[in-house]
């Protein structure tokens, strides 16, 4: 199903070239260009329903929470059937929603399991000029040419149980592909060369799982094994790193040639989803299911390793600056905006910390469960639920609603932004919200 608005299309389209000048044109990875969910965009709505600033409306087959990722006219999203039998790379034209590719990628003749809350293609692709990257984890990893829909190369030959399902998604950067593996039976990193999908390097995860997990359960298993976080690259002190975050530990690489740099281990958490934030000299990071915190960490020099929950962390460049136990998200990213920290947890409450200290600026009940990650534009907090209310407040210290807005289906996938419009895609549909 498609529905579309000639007028407001044409009216998008006579502005192009201001879109072009003054926003963000291309959404190109998980979280946007810069990785933080942060767009410079400006006028995005802040109020819309199933009849009001709908530009079109295009139904997406499959299941899928992968999010879209944009390039000039094109929006790209994997999808699934539910059983993960048939992998599928979809492009859509961002003027009209009309579908330009819909190809399937691989056939899978025993699908890893997927826990129901998960999907066979949740991994959000990467995008650049000319290319596509689109992975469904350790079943299979594709480039596609944008124009043609051809594969150009792809990889099926990485062994990792997934366990729960594939939830990384690819970063780009300096010719490479970088992915996380956190798996039952291993755990490593890659970088793949973006034009041949050869491996650049692959560094094994160092933490030791043989250590008791929480209440006493022995770490080897699965669930104190996997993760689901997707990496970002950051420089610290001129030092350019990999941040990656895997079952019970936070890592930084050197991007080059994936030698471990630092690490801060918290053994009483397992399963991290989020992408790091970065800020004020800091990385902020959930660290995941159990008795997750947030924590913000000062990071290292090389070979430091420490422990989130020691007390003394002295002689140490790196350091935890603060923690909390409170309004963590287990899924939801966190969001750093000037000299705030954002989150919303899964169950519905919105935090607003100050970055540098953790003091609590506020704390507020939005209502409903949450998966996708935060939008920050326009001085704007935009927050999705899994029911699909979209909740807008004011990204300041001064907590304030400025809409709420429902559409059909619910939100797993996070949003993406390109020029004056949200592109938001629900468990059933891709939506253009322009005013």
């Amino acid at each position: 199903m498609k529905l579309a608005y000639p007028a407001t299309i044409l009216i998008s389209a006579l502005v192009a070239g201001e879109a072009l000048a003054n926003d963000d044109l291309n959404w190109p990875e998980f979280r946007g260009p810069r990785g933080n969910g942060v767009s410079t965009s400006t006028g995005l709505p802040t109020t819309w329903s199933e009849t009001n600033h709908v530009v079109w409306k295009t139904e997406i087959k499959g299941r899928a929470w992968s999010s879209p990722v944009i390039w000039g006219s094109q929006i790209w999203l994997s999808s699934a059937t539910p059983d993960g039998r048939e992998l599928y790379a979809l492009c859509v034209d961002r003027e009209t929603g009309k579908f330009l590719i819909d190809k399937k990628l691989f056939d899978v003749a025993k699908p890893q399991f997927a826990h129901e809350f998960n999907s066979h293609a949740s991994p959000t692709p990467a995008i650049q000029e000319g290319r596509v990257f689109i992975t469904f984890g350790a079943t299979g990893t594709a480039c596609l040419d944008t124009k043609t829909g051809e594969v150009l190369w792809e990889r099926r030959d990485i062994e990792c149980n997934h366990f729960r399902g594939a939830g990384s998604s690819p970063i780009l950067d300096g010719g490479r592909i970088y992915l996380n593996f956190d798996g039952s039976d291993h755990q490593f990193v890659m970088a793949f060369d973006q034009k041949t999908g050869k491996t650049v390097w692959r560094t094994e995860r160092s933490i030791d799982f043989k250590d008791l997990g929480p209440d006493g359960k022995p770490q080897s298993e699965g669930d104190f094994r996997k993760a689901f976080a997707t990496c970002r690259i950051a420089t610290f002190d001129g030092v350019t790193q990999l941040l990656s975050q895997g079952a019970g530990a936070m890592y930084a690489y050197n991007p080059v040639n994936g030698e471990e740099l630092w690490r801060v281990e918290e053994r009483t958490s397992q399963a991290a989803g989020t992408c790091p934030a970065i800020g004020g000299g800091l990385v902020f990071v959930p660290t995941g299911w159990s008795r997750g915190q947030v924590l913000a960490i000062r990071p290292g020099k090389k070979g430091e390793v420490v422990d989130a929950n020691a007390a003394d962390q002295a002689g140490s460049q790196l350091h935890i600056a603060w923690k909390t136990k409170k309004s963590v998200p287990k899924k939801p990213s966190l969001t750093f905006y000037e000299d705030l920290l954002f989150a919303i947890d899964d169950n519905g409450v919105a935090t607003c910390w100050e970055g540098a200290t953790g003091v609590v600026v506020w704390n507020e009940r939005i209502g409903g469960n949450y998966s996708a990650a935060p939008l920050l534009a326009d001085g704007h907090l935009y927050f999705f639920s899994e029911e699909g209310k979209a909740t807008v407040v004011a990204a300041s210290r001064d907590f304030a609603k400025l809409g709420e807005n429902l559409l059909q289906n619910g939100f797993m996938a996070s949003p993406a932004v390109s020029g004056k419009a949200l592109f938001l895609r629900t468990k059933s549909h891709l939506y253009r919200i322009e005013n």
